[in-house]
């Protein structure tokens, strides 16, 4: 039976990996704007993968994710017991700017050895340092759909971190308690669910003011929800498109207004840890994240009797999770040691120890046929949405922001925060989201 579960789970994963990047409509399922460098450093295939990693030597990693950053750190130490190597670990997310930051640390001759990037058009500025990845030993067992992101002229230029998905998270105890028997599937019913846990004197959303949950994930859901949301981004980095007057993004700030009226009071000083702590600790009732907090929840509350609801942004249609590759390891061709960041890569999708961090200690849904996931690790939020693909497919659709030039989505989420504190109504709000995407890309020429 353990073997049975495992493969269902497995077959689970694939399906879910498929519909995150299977509205990708880049040619080849590949990269469209950056091109490779001829001066790209060499590939593995050039230095043997099973040649010993120096000892007395030091790589340090730029990475994004804090969700792990304690459990980087300690297999930073694993690592380094095993070959000698020191790993340094420098994390930057949550409220910060990782973008800006990595931009900075590279503008000062700092060059780590990885960074994170999401690929697409973010992958962009950074070709000139991102190694030939193809060579590696474990690219076979990338999932191929995974590649998509840093995949440039049929070279693959990062390592997909894992795979994520996000909608509603909601407490079903606090949901029961409201008498809500019959989860919300459109807008209507969701406002009429807010409504009602309002009535029993709960709080129905729990909010942040984050500029990245509401400038990327929020925006995400009115551009994936288009009919061809790369065509769409395309068209509004073109000029051809906009925001405002487009039906689907009037019917999405329907969704953002009823999420904002139902939320907690200080919503627009609340950060990312307060929101998922808050939430965690039974304050509200639903909170937009993904499965990437699992472990802070489980942190506050072991064993929160937790579930994901689909998304809706209108009553045409049932709501949707939305599931992609959150990031890559990118190693850096400038870098002091970049076949040692390659070494230490192999040995992190390889080793006994590394896949158990993946799978266990990050809570992760691997992206590699050679990593079966922990079904005991990934967590209720995890598993919702990955029998959701299983039993409806269809109401899965993907990740869009990494399709726009950097700093688009922190000027959508400035214009977000805007929005959310009321200094702006919802006409200005789309403007601003039209006049983000004319900026970055006058920037551009």
């Amino acid at each position: 039976m353990k073997k049975i579960g495992l493969l269902a789970l497995t077959a689970t994963m694939l399906l879910l990996l498929l519909a995150a990047c299977g509205k990708n409509n880049n040619d080849n399922g590949q990269a469209s704007s950056p091109s490779a460098s001829p001066s790209a450093s060499p590939s593995a295939s050039e230095t043997p993968a099973s040649e010993a990693p120096k000892k007395d030597v030091t790589i340090k990693i730029f990475q994004f994710k804090v969700e792990i950053d304690e459990q980087l750190k300690a297999l930073a130490k694993e690592y380094e017991k095993e070959t000698g190597v020191k790993v340094e670990i420098e994390t930057h997310g949550g409220g910060e700017d990782y973008g800006a930051l990595l931009r900075a640390a590279l503008a000062a001759g700092e060059e780590p050895e990885i960074f994170n990037n999401g690929g697409f058009s973010s992958l962009v500025p950074y070709m000139d340092r991102a190694t030939d990845l193809s060579g590696e030993s474990w690219a076979k067992d990338v999932i191929e759909v995974a590649k998509a992101p840093t995949t440039v002229e049929g070279k693959l230029y990062g390592m997909p971190m894992n795979v994520e998905g996000y909608g509603l998270i909601y407490n079903k105890d606090l949901f029961a308690k409201a008498g809500i028997d019959k989860l919300p599937t459109n807008l209507t019913e969701l406002e009429a669910a807010a409504k009602k846990l309002k009535d029993a004197g709960i709080t129905p959303f729990m909010l942040t003011n984050e500029w990245w949950s509401l400038g990327i994930h929020l925006v995400n859901v009115g551009i994936a929800n288009q009919a061809d949301p790369a065509q769409f981004a395309n068209d509004l980095k073109a000029g051809k498109a906009t925001f405002k007057g487009n039906a689907i993004m009037e019917e999405w700030v329907k969704l953002v207004q009823l999420m904002f009226e139902y939320g907690q009071k200080n919503a627009v000083t609340t950060d990312y840890n307060s929101q998922v702590t808050g939430f965690a600790s039974g304050q509200a009732a639903m909170m937009q994240q993904g499965n990437w907090v699992q472990g802070m929840i489980d942190g506050v509350t072991p064993n929160m009797n937790i579930g994901t609801i689909p998304l809706p942004i209108n009553d045409g249609s049932t709501g949707y999770v939305y599931t992609g590759v959150p990031n890559n390891w990118i190693v850096n061709s400038k870098s002091a040691h970049p076949e040692e960041a390659k070494k230490f890569l192999e040995w992190l999708v390889t080793s006994e120890t590394g896949k158990r961090y993946i799978a266990t200690e990050f809570k992760f849904i691997p992206a590699f046929t050679s990593i079966p996931a922990d079904a005991s690790a990934i967590g209720p939020i995890a598993t919702e949405l990955n029998k959701l693909q299983a039993d409806n497919p269809d109401r899965v659709k993907g990740w869009h922001w990494d399709r726009f030039p950097d700093g688009t989505t922190q000027a959508f989420g400035a214009a977000m925060q805007e929005f959310q504190g009321g200094r702006i109504d919802k006409d200005q709000l789309l403007e601003k989201l039209d006049k983000s995407v004319a900026d970055i890309m006058a920037k551009q020429k």
